[in-house]
């Protein structure tokens, strides 16, 4: 009875009345409905995560995007197949908009063998290249200047595909940042660097504001040093998300250019699962960045719209749920990792320095000379 309870105090309520808005949110071409479930099953699935690590079954650490949603659910909602994407390691958002299992990504938290990264991974590495997801990376800042390189390649082989990029406001701090924005910026003169750089902003480096971390605080305005065009988009607002996003990329395909979104957003859980008390802002802050809950907001917007229906959206909601208990038991019921798998995926071929020798790899008389 008392889980009932809970899942019913959570549950998003959309039945309010709608802010008026200068443009239809329900543009030609685009599926609504579909982003919205998505971003509910991500809700609903983060929500999840929280109560499993709490029970000890998830290991490791833990980010949740909680709040963040709209975030991925506009940039990742027009991406297209071969396009590459990069995150930090608040990414199980990320993983699920582009279309993983679920229950594969929650074996994954649950370090089973079942799991998209086969349980060596873990949260903050989550990997589905055959979805276009590179990572998940633990590392922060670590996956810029591989975002760099991947964006070089798919132009240096003439594709048209492009790499998007997400990470926070603390990865900005990082010398790879800097790196990786400054040879972006060069090979983008001559088109070689098709990248969307997108900047979540929830405010907070951890527990640190950005104010206090950042000596220039329009973190948009940092990519003018490595001339990057760039723009801020209300990270709570799917719709404006996803307009930005439609400009962007048709851009960075046609040009082969990097272009950077700073999406200013918020995260209503703490920085991670252990972060609890949240000492660094207080809760009158978190339930008022509450009222602009992007979930709430796009479905009543849709609603609104006629796109969908209040009983379409609790579909939604139900669907969601019963998607997430069946990810949590095909967790809990899939086996650990063999021993075995400790030295799988270590280096790319199972051979050692004598058996390229024997394979003819390096030539003995003249290997010295060369």
């Amino acid at each position: 009875m008392a889980q009932k309870k809970t899942a019913k105090k959570a549950k998003t309520k959309a039945s309010s009345k709608a802010p008026a808005r200068t443009k239809s949110p329900a543009r030609k071409g685009i599926d609504w409905a579909d982003i919205l479930r998505k971003l509910v099953l991500i809700r609903r699935f983060e929500e999840a995560t929280e109560r499993e690590f709490r029970k000890g079954k998830i290991g490791g650490y833990l980010h949740v995007y909680t709040g963040q949603e709209a975030v991925v659910g506009g940039i990742l909602s027009a991406v297209k197949e071969g396009d590459i994407v990069y995150a930090g390691y608040r990414d199980h958002a990320h993983i699920l908009m582009l279309g993983s299992d679920p229950g594969a990504v929650m074996a994954e938290l649950y370090g089973k063998a079942t799991g998209v990264s086969r349980g060596k991974g873990g949260s903050m590495h989550l990997f589905d290249a055959a979805k276009g997801f590179y990572g998940g990376y633990g590392i922060v800042g670590g996956h810029l200047t591989l975002a760099a390189g991947s964006a070089y390649a798919l132009r240096y082989r003439e594709s048209d595909n492009i790499v998007v990029c997400f990470f926070g406001d603390g990865a900005m701090n990082i010398g790879s940042f800097h790196e990786a924005l400054n040879m972006a910026g060069l090979w983008g003169r001559h088109g070689m660097c098709p990248a969307l750089w997108v900047i979540e902003n929830n405010g907070y480096a951890m527990g640190t504001a950005v104010e206090r971390h950042s000596a220039l605080t329009d973190l948009g305005k940092r990519m003018d040093a490595y001339a990057i065009p760039n723009e801020k988009v209300d990270g709570q607002d799917v719709f404006a998300m996803r307009d930005a996003a439609d400009r962007a990329i048709a851009e960075i395909r046609r040009t082969g250019r990097p272009y950077c979104i700073e999406a200013l957003t918020y995260r209503f859980s703490g920085h991670g699962a252990a972060d609890i008390l949240q000492p660094y802002r207080s809760k009158d802050e978190v339930e008022k960045a509450k009222q602009k809950d992007p979930i709430r907001l796009a479905a009543m917007h849709l609603i609104s719209a006629g796109v969908i229906t209040q009983k379409d959206f609790d579909a939604m909601e139900e669907e969601a749920r019963e998607t997430v208990k069946q990810a949590v038991e095909f967790a809990v019921e899939s086996p650990l990792p063999d021993p075995a798998e400790l030295f799988t995926d270590v280096v790319s071929k199972d051979w050692s320095v004598a058996d390229t020798h024997s394979e003819g790899l390096v030539d003995e008389e003249e290997g010295d000379d060369e």
